[in-house]
């Protein structure tokens, strides 16, 4: 997303009983099916329309937003490069990383663009300090960094007051080395790190319910697993 001022940030926990919500975990897929069905997802529901996370590990791939400027993607090599409809300059999808979209209706949960970005942020924050690692936020440069390097990146959009995009979360050192092959979120030489590097879990299925319980905790929500959504 662009640049917004999140460092003042306060996320008092909602002061309601929790929504339901569905959770998807669609596992390892390209990106542009997944995206696609984000839009169609979003263009259909109303104002019924319970709110939905997905999870996905993406096939290696660099997305532009809309802001996204060619010259900040240096060295893509076989990597495919795909302009999205997010805010935001250039950033790496990739084996290793937890990428999480949530699909949520703004005015039904009663917060603003600016809160969900914070509440975003506290979420990974939180899940960090679950294996004692400080995560802080960095201002006008969504995401959350630990010792000044970037370990989880912020893409968001907001149609008619519902989200989609979201957030990539670095979990194993594989998905590191393609940030190389560009200026991460705008920015040349922004160093970026994954959570093994800094003592935490090699393992995604170990990452995941702690960021599902903080996300929930965050947006108030309750989550019940669902299937995957259909393809095409």
């Amino acid at each position: 997303m662009d640049a917004v001022s999140t460092a003042a940030c306060t996320t008092p926990a909602p002061a309601r009983a929790p929504l339901p919500a569905y959770v998807r975990d669609l596992g390892r897929q390209p990106y542009e099916p997944v995206w696609r069905a984000m839009q169609r997802f979003t263009d259909a529901r109303g104002e019924a329309t319970t709110d939905e996370l997905w999870l996905v590990e993406h096939e290696p791939v660099f997305t532009l937003g809309q802001a996204g400027k060619t010259e900040h993607v240096l060295m893509p090599g076989q990597i495919p490069v795909i302009h999205v409809d997010r805010g935001g300059q250039v950033t790496y999808h990739g084996p290793g990383q937890i990428v999480a979209y949530p699909l949520l209706d703004l005015r039904r949960l009663g917060i603003g663009v600016r809160e969900y970005v914070c509440r975003i942020e506290q979420a990974i924050i939180d899940t960090l300090a679950e294996w004692n690692i400080g995560g802080a936020r960095r201002e006008g440069a969504p995401g959350v960094y630990v010792n000044g390097a970037k370990i989880a990146s912020l893409g968001i959009r907001v149609r008619r007051g519902c989200t989609f995009h979201g957030l990539a979360f670095n979990i194993t050192p594989e998905c590191v080395p393609p940030f190389q092959r560009i200026n991460p979120c705008g920015y040349a030489g922004l160093q970026v790190v994954a959570l093994q590097d800094l003592g935490g879990p090699a393992s995604m299925e170990a990452v995941k319910p702690v960021l599902l319980e903080q996300l929930g905790r965050q947006f108030g929500l309750e989550w019940e697993r669902a299937a995957p959504p259909a393809p095409g």
